[in-house]
């Protein structure tokens, strides 16, 4: 193969979230900076017609077939949570980069083996949290770093989504705990909403300089289905040093809140709504949108070409696993219903919503308090593991 040939890229797991890989990958394709060589799933692939298979793309239904015959470059896997670890090393023993859907694992030791296999194998593992690629999240620390905020005192966030029933049966893993033997953790904390606990950690991060070293987590998990994990969660995690973070995130929402990150200072209060990259400092009148984000495909590309630093290497997610080793193992949520809860629609699209809920995790955001050190009625004692420093 010639050296300026474009490298050779692979999907695995193409429908579902792997649509907007798809579209993704066409997009380089078209300009050149990859050849898409193969699809693999063990469904055909769903139309999206913002992502025409280029001809002679390779179609498969298992990984291996498709590295032993394709011999891809580099590979996104896109496919359930629990699944990732066999595949990956696969893909890394093969020779090709990975570009890894979150969570990468769902626990300390798989990611540990990971990193292994990735360091065996002289190969990149880069991590699907695409929100790290935002410029607004690069202005915002740019500002921490700068002192704008003073010293940082806490870093929070709030989302407030809802998912109908349909959600919990899109799939087989759908709001399981464990699936084979093996954690799924498909929980609001771990999957639709890992963005904004990773958003935290990450301006923690660059207040500190170091990545985060979790010294003590506590959560209270709350559930209104009769599913395995959590739709709510507060999660309070203090460091070993630097400032605590809170994330308090539903399922189950009142009101849309696509996601606020908020930084605390001696100075002021920063903003930041990570899926819309808009950011508030203390100095402005008011939100003010921060265009640009940088493909972490797109990066690993450019990692393999010129050796610029990945955006969201396997290793810094290391904290974002510590949280996912603790809910494996705390108890099972605890359930809510009766008054607390009120059902909207019918059908696939109902959706349930737990009273009051926005208003408890804005406070919680706001104060560093749990709910059931507030006082909210419905709270449960949160679960409540100590960390050793050598934890990642």
């Amino acid at each position: 193969m010639s050296g300026d040939a474009p490298p050779r890229v692979a999907l695995v797991g193409v429908n579902g979230h792997g649509r907007w890989h798809r579209r993704v990958i066409a997009a380089l394709h078209a300009a050149g900076r990859l050849r898409l060589v193969a699809l693999v799933d063990v469904r055909p692939p769903e139309p999206e017609p913002d992502a025409p298979t280029p001809p002679g793309t390779g179609v498969f239904t298992d990984h291996r077939a498709m590295l032993a015959t394709s011999r891809p470059d580099a590979v996104v896997v896109c496919t359930p949570p629990h699944t990732h670890l066999p595949i990956a090393r696969d893909v890394l023993a093969a020779g090709a980069d990975l570009l890894l859907e979150k969570p990468p694992v769902l626990d300390l030791a798989e990611h540990r083996a990971l990193l292994a296999a990735s360091a065996a194998a002289g190969r990149a593992v880069q991590v699907n949290f695409q929100a790290l690629g935002s410029a607004a999240l690069t202005a915002l620390t740019g500002a921490l770093t700068a002192g704008r905020l003073g010293a940082v005192t806490g870093i929070a966030t709030v989302a407030a989504w809802q998912r109908p029933d349909a959600y919990y049966a899109r799939s087989p893993w759908a709001g399981r705990r464990a699936v084979d033997g093996r954690p799924a953790l498909d929980g609001a904390l771990a999957n639709p909403l890992a963005h904004a606990l990773m958003q935290c950690l990450a301006v923690a991060e660059s207040v500190t300089g170091a990545p985060v070293r979790p010294a003590r987590i506590e959560v209270e998990r709350y559930r209104v289905r009769p599913i395995e994990v959590d739709d709510t969660a507060i999660l309070r995690l203090t460091p070993h040093a630097g400032p605590p973070v809170l994330a308090a995130l539903t399922l189950a929402a009142e009101e849309h809140v696509a996601g606020d990150v908020v930084v605390t200072g001696e100075r002021g209060r920063a903003v930041l709504e990570y899926p819309t990259d808009r950011l508030r400092l203390p100095s402005d009148d008011r939100p003010r949108a921060v265009p640009g984000r940088h493909g972490l495909l797109a990066n690993l590309l450019d990692h393999r070409a010129t050796g610029v630093p990945l955006i969201a290497p396997l290793a810094r997610t290391g904290p974002f696993t510590v949280v996912l080793d603790a809910l494996r193992d705390a108890p099972e949520p605890t359930p809510l219903g009766g008054d607390v809860v009120r059902a909207v629609g019918d059908g696939p699209e109902r959706v349930l919503v737990i009273r009051g809920v926005n208003e408890v995790l804005r406070a919680a955001a706001r104060t560093g308090v749990l709910p059931s050190e507030a006082g909210v009625p419905w709270a449960a004692r949160p679960y409540d593991v100590e960390l050793p420093t050598t934890t990642t």
